[in-house]
């Protein structure tokens, strides 16, 4: 039997004595559902060991935060971190690296939260302005006068 039709056997499945072995995808030893699985756990190891070492936040840690804001998002309360895990967010004032000291943590935000923060540079002042723009914007009243002003 030539390499070309020889059918490669996933070696979780053999592993697990599953009878029905599926077939394994080229390259690769897996079927895609074992495949899937160790990419996830190497994803999983990834993470965790990033979380530590820029937050000191430990797995447990991340998720009784994620439980304690609600499973979502602490500003928009609309991301659920489901598709993409909720961003660690901390005070640059206090940690202005690239690692945090932990204690500075301040919850988890979905990205665009998250990067909304980074380009207000945490300043108050942005979200009071932004507030005010909202619930006043400026050119309903400067169009209101142009449209006064030419109708006449």
């Amino acid at each position: 039997m030539s390499r070309i039709t020889e059918r490669l056997v996933c070696v979780d499945c053999v592993k697990e004595g599953n009878p029905l072995t599926r077939k394994a995808t080229r390259p690769g030893p897996r079927c895609a559902t074992h495949k899937r699985a160790v990419k996830k756990k190497g994803s999983d190891a990834r993470w965790e060991a990033h979380i530590w070492t820029t937050y000191k936040l430990t797995p447990e840690m991340y998720w009784a935060l994620y439980e304690a804001q609600g499973r979502v998002c602490a500003v928009c309360q609309w991301a659920t971190g489901k598709a993409r895990r909720l961003s660690v967010d901390h005070d640059h004032a206090c940690c202005s690296g690239k690692t945090s000291c932990g204690k500075c943590v301040r919850g988890l935000l979905c990205r665009p939260c998250n990067t909304l923060l980074g380009r207000a540079r945490d300043a108050v002042e942005f979200f009071k302005r932004a507030i005010e723009y909202l619930t006043h914007p400026p050119a309903q009243a400067i169009l209101k006068r142009y449209r006064e002003e030419h109708t006449k």
